[in-house]
């Protein structure tokens, strides 16, 4: 058995020892299985949801899966706050050049070996030398989406579906899907009401919430109501080192999107693509920011017949100017699975596997408040738990309701850190009443 093996051995027997499992995050680190590291930093934070150490570890295992914008979201809290660590604002340098922020990737990096010499990494440092260097080339084009220039299929680099899942696959958010069928849905169900009222068939919404929780699903169930295409849409497809190119990928997508509407257009982590222009000190993001809100408007283009989708899980690090009516005028919270919802996702999770007389009723119950991320770990440490006795008995023990129970008490709901952050802006940072619905399921008295 290897060290990890040994490792995990030693915290599944041991699940509350806090150092036990920061020494197996550091260990996967290193051996560069990042997303298991991922996981077990998680792990180790619902033990100490305030260690600095252990989200200066989650955010570099973020950088290692290039997840640029949680990993953003997560050490710029840390580098903002008191005494951050040395090694967060090394992070933090990585970090800001996957993003192509070289002038603050440099200034990151020299906070951190001012902290601590030991932290000088000549290969990061070169890196760093070679983007400030890089000279601009404005006129490599390279449009991942086609465009005006008529360079390649107009299909190349984009991702174009037609959904076959619907809301009926969305088990419960009866209040979201409300929402989406009000402001998306029905305009296109019904185009002659709406434009008797003068009202436009098209616009934008932004969900909001914990990660994990079915944004991105619910997005793609929206395209699939309605039967239309559907681009999903990432921050690498848009993002370009070279002066001026981001803005023709995504002025190249918003177009292949106006030629193949009705067409659902979903942008993920929109927080780092949008952030908010005061905080940045380069005009490149500027520029982008400024394009993207053009597009939105349509005032050039029309966006008749274009439903534009994005989901963040920091609403508050978006630019104020995308709230604006006609753009993302329409801000739904998505919160943790309510009950319904929770059922179908175990029912669609255990599907295939071999499970005794479930009572779906008692595991509802216990897992208040988690992610369909934090279900779908539930399910894994059950089979984990049973698959000693498979091994010994060369069959498979079929999963039952106390090995689910039991998995449960054992797995804290992820999105308990997401709230302790969400809840500070809803308290302090609300003056338009953005968050109120943070609060109210929160429980909280304004």
């Amino acid at each position: 058995m290897d060290d990890i093996n040994q490792l995990r051995e030693a915290v599944r027997n041991s699940p509350d020892n806090l150092p036990l499992r920061r020494f197996l995050a550091n260990a996967l680190m290193k051996a560069e299985r990042y997303e298991e590291a991922e996981a077990e930093y998680k792990d180790a934070l619902r033990l100490a949801p305030d260690d600095k150490s252990l989200k200066t570890g989650l955010a570099d295992a973020f950088q290692a899966q290039k997840k640029t914008g949680l990993g953003l979201v997560l050490v710029e809290e840390l580098v903002n706050g008191p005494q951050p660590p040395a090694r967060a604002w090394l992070v933090y340098a990585k970090l800001l050049l996957q993003s192509r922020q070289a002038e603050e990737a440099k200034e990151a990096y020299e906070n951190a070996i001012a902290l601590d010499e030991g932290l000088r990494d000549s290969y990061l440092e070169s890196d760093i030398n070679l983007k400030l260097k890089q000279p601009a080339e404005p006129e490599k084009i390279k449009l991942r989406a086609g465009g005006e220039e008529g360079q390649g299929d107009a299909r190349d680099g984009i991702d174009i579906e037609r959904p076959k899942v619907s809301f009926d696959d969305v088990g419960g958010m009866d209040k979201v899907k409300e929402e989406v069928r009000m402001k998306i849905i029905h305009p296109l169900k019904h185009p002659d009401i709406y434009k008797a009222y003068g009202k436009k068939i098209g616009g934008g919404i932004l969900l909001y919430g914990p990660p994990g929780c079915g944004k991105t699903h619910l997005a793609r169930a929206t395209a699939g109501e309605v039967a239309s295409n559907f681009i999903p849409v990432g921050i690498s497809d848009i993002l370009d080192m070279y002066i001026g190119q981001s803005e023709r990928n995504l002025h190249a997508i918003f177009q292949k999107a106006r030629s193949l509407k009705p067409c659902v257009l979903f942008f993920d982590e929109v927080d780092a693509l949008g952030a908010s222009r005061t905080d940045m000190r380069h005009s490149a993001g500027r520029n982008v920011i400024n394009q993207f809100l053009a597009e939105l408007d349509g005032v050039e283009y029309d966006n008749e017949g274009v439903l534009i989708l994005a989901a963040t899980n920091a609403p508050w690090h978006l630019d104020p100017a995308f709230r604006r009516p006609g753009r993302f005028d329409r801000i739904i919270f998505v919160p943790p699975p309510d009950e319904p919802a929770r059922e179908a996702i175990l029912r669609i999770k255990l599907k295939g596997k071999p499970v005794g007389d479930i009572n779906f009723g008692r595991l509802v119950k216990r897992t208040e408040g988690f992610s369909g991320a934090d279900l779908e770990a539930v399910i894994d440490l059950a089979i984990e738990s049973r698959l000693e006795e498979a091994m010994r008995k060369g069959v498979p023990a079929p999963l039952e309701t106390s090995d689910l129970e039991k998995a449960a008490k054992n797995h804290r709901a992820t999105t308990k850190e997401w709230f302790s952050t969400a809840k500070n802006y809803a308290l302090f940072a609300n003056e338009a009443g953005i968050y109120d619905e943070i609060l109210q399921y929160l429980k909280i008295k304004k």
